[in-house]
């Protein structure tokens, strides 16, 4: 079996990270801040406004740690599928920042038909060494299961069984994902047809960072009034792939104590489940 022995535990190399304030304009446009009402969320595409002071949208925090990968071994690529993903901001995130990213192979489960690997990743200032976000990552390999590990628990869905408090959709473009590549994801399967063809897809799809980011917009617009600085939490798993140009609608819960719950749909079938999400009751002073 080619995924690699003893892996939960194995630590790469710590990596740096720097950004400036392009950059998150640039992913705030990528996940669609704008594109239907270019007057809207200006705290999330400029930065001379008269006003308005330029936040950067905490999913970016993916964007910072993705470069921190642990080495799983020779797995086929192909059958690689983005799970789940989550992130946890100390405070809000600067427009310009410099870091260390250090990433940890935390949990192996054996899924039977495939393996599940999640990996966290620690973002510290590479000025203070202070911590400044964390961000997990889970994938499932397909084809790597079957090695007698433990298959881990199945946990109650965190979506309430009633009418959401909020929600919100959104369109997406047809090229909305020759955008989101150039955050830095250039898979071909987001641009290539015929990659995405030897993938089993008619076209290429979507990003799933990119409709998690869209999803993150929601949250701010709707249970954060509006501020990006008062989201410090989100995890979600990914169920469906997007195609670009599809509606994403987000259905968002208020669970109570700072805490909600969400899942995105498109055409009333859920691409992205299980959502979870932590808000602050007033914005963090700069």
């Amino acid at each position: 079996m080619p995924l690699a022995p003893d892996l939960e535990g194995t630590q790469c190399e710590p990596v740096s990270f720097a950004w400036a304030r392009d950059d998150v304009l640039l992913y705030a446009v990528a996940v669609g801040a704008g594109g239907e009402d270019p007057t809207a969320e200006l705290s999330l595409t400029t930065e001379n406004t008269g006003g308005v002071r330029t936040a950067v949208l905490p999913s970016f925090a993916e964007i910072v740690t993705a470069g921190a990968k642990v080495d799983l071994g020779d797995v086929d690529a192909s059958r690689v599928v983005h799970a789940e993903q989550a992130f946890r901001v100390v405070g809000p995130l600067p427009v310009e920042g410099r870091v260390r990213v250090t990433a940890t192979v935390t949990e192996v489960l054996d899924k039977g038909s495939g393996a599940l690997v999640r990996t966290e990743a620690e973002a510290v200032d590479a000025g203070t060494g202070e911590p400044v976000l964390t961000s997990t990552k889970t994938l499932f390999l397909g084809g790597e299961g079957g090695f007698g590990g433990t298959r881990g628990d199945s946990a109650p869905s965190p979506v309430p069984d009633r009418a959401p408090d909020h929600e919100v959709t959104y369109r997406t473009t047809p090229g909305q994902a020759l955008l989101y590549r150039l955050t830095g994801d250039r898979n071909p399967l987001h641009s290539d047809p015929q990659f995405a063809a030897k993938g089993g897809f008619d076209r290429p799809i979507l990003h799933g960072m990119c409709t998690y980011g869209f999803t993150t917009r929601a949250l701010v617009a709707t249970v954060c009034d509006g501020d990006a600085r008062r989201l410090v939490a989100m995890d979600a798993r990914f169920t469906r792939p997007v195609v670009p140009g599809q509606s994403l609608t987000v259905s968002v819960w208020d669970t109570g104590d700072g805490t909600v719950a969400f899942r995105t749909a498109v055409d009333g079938e859920v691409v992205l489940d299980r959502g979870t999400a932590e808000v602050t009751a007033a914005a963090p002073s700069a």
